[in-house]
């Protein structure tokens, strides 16, 4: 590995674990990982928690086959259950992800001081553009600015030059995240820059076409695939044909109704993420693009029994316009409303 590589690593490393998580002396930092895993970054990792008086715990499993509960077979669960729900921090580095998994779950229910932040298999080099180049107060401004006008709405529309024209109702009773980098406090993190919107059950209608879907080949190619959304359910999935009909297969096979149903919509908010690169965690938090989650929903984002299912997945609409009732606040991946505009250009400058 590279000189290069090595102080990426270790940069990432220290953000993330004493400037985002400020991890204090004797507490405990585990870190899950498999053999999809860069284990020089996971070693990064535990050294930066050593490094502050931190007691890091670096777990590898096997790599299960599917993500989610559909990959609890794969994993010591009960021993991975015990452990989480005992530690402070828990860093998941898993390619193939306990998100959403009882594991998952359990560890939540049972440690309510448990700091959680998932990373997947990101590369270091995209680790370093979600997490570093921003100031986190400016970040949380903006996020807080969305989402309280997120809140005053009740329909929210998004689509995209690319053919996506889709509309959801919101629930306030449903969780409305965000994440600006500060994971000092007991919270379900994930990588810095979005809003999270949990959509009112069976109001989301209309067409998604994505640009990255995962389980797909459609990112940098002519490839596509586009969702039919009848009632907040996949009916219908088009597109290149060959692509297309693998993905049907693909949700076929979990033999699980709540495999087709919307889980969750996040508006991509990172300043230091301009464009996709391919990179799922990355490109859920493009600026001025949109991530939809399908599947497997927490009791902790859609109360009181969320909505649960055997895995979940995620597809991304970059360059979106976005409109909150009747009032437009992103045009083609630009924040325009003028209460955002101004926020929108301390973080990236004029665009």
């Amino acid at each position: 590995m590279s000189t290069n590589t090595n102080l990426d690593c270790t940069l990432v490393a220290k953000v993330i674990i004493q400037d985002m998580f400020k991890v204090k002396a004797g507490e405990s930092v585990a870190i899950t990982a498999d053999s999809g895993s860069d284990p020089q970054l996971m070693q990064a990792f535990a050294d930066a928690a050593s490094e502050i008086g931190g007691l890091p715990l670096l777990i590898w499993t096997p790599k299960a086959k599917e993500d989610g509960q559909a990959g609890v077979k794969d994993w010591p669960a009960a021993a991975l259950t015990a452990t989480l729900s005992n530690v402070d921090v828990w860093l998941e580095c898993n390619s193939t992800v306990l998100l959403y998994s009882d594991i998952w779950e359990n560890a939540f229910k049972n440690n309510k001081k448990l700091r959680y932040l998932i990373i997947a298999d990101s590369s270091v080099q995209s680790l370093k553009r979600t997490f570093t180049g921003y100031s986190v107060p400016d970040l949380g401004k903006m996020l807080n600015k969305v989402k309280d006008m997120i809140l005053d709405c009740k329909t929210i529309r998004i689509t995209s030059a690319n053919g996506t024209d889709v509309s959801y109702d919101i629930n306030l009773d449903y969780s409305f995240d965000i994440d600006d980098g500060d994971f000092s406090m007991p919270k379900f993190g994930t990588a810095p820059g979005y809003v999270n919107i949990v959509p009112k059950i069976g109001s989301m209608n209309g067409t998604i076409v994505f640009d990255l879907l995962q389980h797909t080949d459609i990112y940098g190619n002519d490839n596509s695939v586009a969702f039919t959304m009848k009632d907040s359910t996949i009916v219908d999935v088009k597109g290149t044909e060959k692509e297309a009909e693998k993905f049907k297969k693909y949700l076929a096979s979990f033999d699980d109704p709540n495999m087709y149903k919307i889980s969750h919509n996040m508006f991509g908010i990172n300043p230091s993420v301009r464009k996709m690169c391919g990179e799922i965690v990355e490109d859920e938090r493009v600026w001025g693009g949109v991530d939809f989650g399908f599947g497997h929903t927490s009791p902790m984002d859609m109360p009181p029994l969320g909505q649960v299912a055997k895995s979940h997945f995620d597809g991304i609409v970059n360059k979106v316009s976005i409109y909150l009732d009747d009032i437009q606040i992103v045009e083609d991946g630009v924040y325009t409303h003028p209460t955002l505009k101004p926020l929108a250009e301390k973080l990236i400058g004029t665009y």
